[in-house]
């Protein structure tokens, strides 16, 4: 069977790979260099490093678990062919060889430069910023449960059934952030899923 169409032509123009595909190569043309030295030294390796970098940065963007999972992906996903720079014709390597071309590229630091590089890159673009951060209040977790939580200056407590997990009633109990502090993190709080709803969770305070 013969296909007149390249892999290049069967991506479509506004995948969101064309973009990191374009950025990634401008960053290796800069590591160019740095690649003619390794060959000089070593000699040319089996595997390319571009390639080699090329399919670590999939391995991150799709959450790819394995390099073995990685290789057998190259074997038959054009997608990820395209981006690695294979021809469809073209073999994948062993994983044992791309696992062992994958220690040598960072014993030489070379992910290392192309990361800062990467950073370098966003900063010039304005994608950074060291005055303010944005984040997700979900993904901070805080060290208290809501057993932790007790009343402030409530005294002595009673002895726990059981110190490490112990039963704790809070039935007809009204707790605030007021009333009630966590007795193992105390930046923790007490947060509400709706306006009309009883504290259910500890999260972590922000300044």
């Amino acid at each position: 069977m013969f296909s007149y169409l390249s892999p290049e032509q069967r991506v479509p123009s506004d995948h969101p790979l064309r973009a990191i595909r374009f950025l990634t190569d401008t960053i290796l043309t800069q590591l160019s260099q740095v690649f003619s030295g390794m060959y000089a030294k070593f000699g040319r390796r089996s595997i390319p490093p571009e390639k080699l970098l090329r399919a670590l940065l999939l391995q991150v963007l799709y959450t790819v678990r394995s390099e073995r999972m990685l290789i057998e992906q190259l074997e038959y996903n054009m997608l990820f062919r395209w981006f690695v720079g294979l021809n469809l014709d073209e073999p994948v390597w062993d994983v044992t060889v791309f696992t062992k071309n994958r220690k040598r590229l960072l014993e030489a630091d070379v992910a290392k430069q192309f990361f800062q590089l990467v950073v370098e890159q966003a900063q010039s673009m304005d994608l950074m910023s060291d005055e303010h951060f944005t984040v997700d209040g979900t993904l901070f977790e805080a060290c208290a449960s809501l057993k932790s939580f007790q009343k402030k200056g409530g005294g002595e407590q009673t002895p726990p059934d059981d110190p490490g997990n112990a039963t704790v009633d809070f039935h007809g109990e009204k707790r605030s952030n007021q009333t009630h502090e966590s007795t193992t993190d105390p930046d923790a709080l007490l947060a509400k899923k709706g306006r009309a709803k009883r504290p259910s969770s500890a999260s972590a305070g922000m300044c």
